[in-house]
């Protein structure tokens, strides 16, 4: 249990909520608002779709694949650190967008700097920090709040970046979001220290030390943190197609490119209810029950979209829809991971998880793009998503969800 003095050291609960959700709004509308801008980058460097597609598919991978060593590296020397490093990519990479031209270019800025900033500025440390911070009775609601800080995020971003388009155009407006990023520098401070400053339940006692590798190991191991992996990649490929192809599909139907901006705007609104939904739900609920619903309500909004007229009102209706579930997988699945292993090497364990979520994220967006260069529409991606759907849905039936024994809690 963490002495009386560290404990008396920690920042208030408040606090601590609003720079990690707040970081998570900044970076997440940044991230989240660059689609809106995949018909401009194909306009203006012609070439073509599908290998603009490749930039944002990578970004989804580098995403997730940054996120455990990040997680690695906040456990070890402090989470603050890791939040300044990132905020300052997630910038620089999204200001040189308009300037690149070429392939590798985007590649790089949207790809590698962006992505692997907000991957390291992300859920991973974002989550693990709130939960260091946090007691445990509180941590239900708390990633639920972090989680719906960045559906805020791109609620408010997707709006404003299409208004500073129609206004300045399209280069300005990423520009602008870069800028508005670093609003998340201060939110640093607040989130420093490591993992040997995790939060205890009053008369826990303490658990045993476990490295690092022995922790990752442990957890890979463990058939039930396999499955929550499983689920998460489906997760992945939901958000990064529709993250990145929404716009494309609004164009496809032939309805007005607002309705677009509109879309990924309203997805975030309902995220955010979804969000403190699914927060409140943890600590009444089975996680794994929880994760089941999310999964197969996701499979039936994508199927009645399927089957009914693509009109503003339909597509509107239909982001509200899956803004309820778009990213409210987040809390069960980072207290799935939190109550199998701890928080003390949290950042690493559900890094490991984004990691899945961010293979999966991959495909979505690549394949998304790949599809409609073959086909002419996106069909084949929204049938994909309702099989996948289903199939996670399922996966997470046989999860068991109980605290592992002491002997495997991981700890710095």
């Amino acid at each position: 249990m963490m002495n009386e003095p560290l404990r008396r050291a920690l920042p208030p609960v408040a606090l601590v909520l609003l720079a990690a959700a707040g970081t998570f709004a900044l970076t997440m509308g940044a991230r989240q608002s660059m689609g809106l801008f995949l018909g401009n980058l194909n306009t203006a460097t012609g070439l073509g779709l599908a290998s603009i597609s490749l930039a944002f598919a990578f970004g989804q991978l580098w995403w997730g694949l940054t996120q455990p060593f990040a997680g690695m590296v906040a456990d070890r020397i402090g989470a603050g650190r890791v939040v300044v490093a990132g905020v300052l990519l997630v910038a620089l990479g999204t200001f040189l967008i308009p300037y690149m031209t070429t392939t590798l270019g985007l590649v790089l800025a949207i790809g590698v700097l962006a992505a692997g900033g907000a991957g390291m500025a992300g859920p991973s440390v974002l989550m693990a920090a709130t939960t260091r911070l946090i007691p445990p009775d509180k941590r239900g609601m708390a990633t639920g709040i972090v989680n719906a800080g960045g559906s805020f995020g791109q609620f408010l971003f997707a709006p404003i970046a299409g208004a500073i388009s129609t206004a300045a155009g399209w280069a300005v407006a990423l520009q602008s979001l870069a800028v508005m990023t670093l609003l998340a520098l201060p939110a640093a401070w607040v989130l420093r220290g490591n993992s040997m400053q995790a939060a205890a339940a009053p008369g826990a006692a303490p658990a045993k030390k476990v490295g690092t590798r022995e922790a990752v190991s442990r957890a890979l191991a463990d058939r039930s943190y396999r499955l929550l992996c499983a689920g998460f990649f489906v997760c992945g490929f939901h958000v990064a197609f529709i993250a990145t192809h929404l716009p494309g599909v609004v164009a496809a139907c032939q309805l007005p490119p607002a309705v677009g901006a509109w879309s990924i705007g309203v997805i975030g609104l309902f995220n955010i209810i979804g969000s403190f939904a699914m927060g409140w739900a943890v600590g009444r609920w089975r996680m794994k029950s929880l994760l089941s619903l999310v999964y197969a309500a996701r499979a039936v909004a994508v199927l009645v979209f399927v089957l009914s007229p693509k009109t503003e009102a339909v597509m509107l209706v239909f982001a509200a829809v899956i803004g309820l579930t778009y990213l409210s997988t987040v809390p069960p699945t980072a207290g799935l991971v939190a109550k199998f292993f701890g928080p003390q090497h949290m950042a690493t364990l559900f890094g490991i998880v984004m990691v899945s979520h961010q293979v999966g994220g991959f495909l979505g967006a690549w394949l998304g793009g790949k599809a409609f260069d073959w086909t002419g529409s996106y069909d084949w991606m929204w049938y994909a998503d309702i099989v996948l759907a289903v199939g996670a849905a399922l996966v997470h039936l046989p999860i068991r969800e109980k605290e592992l024994p002491p002997r495997v809690v991981a700890a710095a």
